[in-house]
């Protein structure tokens, strides 16, 4: 309650380049259990003096974070880290998986590309620049960022990276999700019973749902 939101927008996302892009595999597609969909993005979190982008993969339907990593740099290294790292935390490797994300040029990448074939993982990207596309990545960003982390910190990198790393144990372990009836993302990771709750989207043409 003490943090005041002050939106500030950074593009995160370049679209324009002349990597394969690949279809929308999981619109109308709600999880059943935990590592069928995990989806990505890229977030700004630096200040003026150090620019700073926060890469996060998220499991859709436990909402538990497997992967992140904070740089400096738009780099696909980032990306490819928290990949690494969610790949490694996987629970349920024998689940088919598909990875979800934006068109921007760090998964779209040959360097990404790769390393999702040779984990066998699938592929699939928002075909729109409508948020709701991606919409549970967007809200934990802004979980990360409104609840944890705020929006006026001018840290160091370093700093930063200890901050991520102590918010995102604070989420997975103790932050409890209304999709998850009220369960912290580690638990509902640790079991594949519940049905999240979903919603609409506010443009019902679209048939976007998802949960929070």
């Amino acid at each position: 309650m003490l943090i005041i939101p002050k939106r500030r927008y950074h593009i995160t996302t370049n679209s324009h380049h002349r990597f394969r892009k690949h279809k929308n595999l999981i619109e109308n597609v709600v999880p059943e259990k935990p590592e069928q969909i995990w989806v990505s993005d890229i977030t700004y979190v630096g200040n003026r003096q150090n620019p700073m982008y926060l890469a996060l993969i998220t499991d859709a339907y436990s909402k538990q974070i497997m992967g992140y990593d904070v740089s400096s740099s738009l780099d696909v290294s980032g990306s490819l880290r928290a990949l690494k790292m969610a790949l490694k935390k996987r629970k349920y490797k024998n689940n088919v998986l598909t990875h979800h994300s934006d068109r921007g040029l760090q998964y779209c990448s040959n360097e990404y590309q790769d390393a999702l074939n040779g984990a066998k993982l699938n592929c699939s990207m928002t075909e729109s620049y409508d948020p709701y596309a991606n919409a549970v990545a967007e809200r934990v960003n802004g979980i990360l960022k409104g609840e944890f982390i705020g929006y006026k910190n001018k840290c160091s990198l370093q700093t930063m990276q200890k901050l991520i790393e102590s918010s995102i144990k604070t989420y997975n372990e103790k932050r409890p999700h209304f999709s998850c009836f009220y369960k912290t993302p580690c638990q509902m990771h640790n079991q594949n019973k519940i049905k999240i709750k979903t919603y609409k989207n506010k443009y019902p043409s679209k048939h976007v749902f998802t949960g929070i």
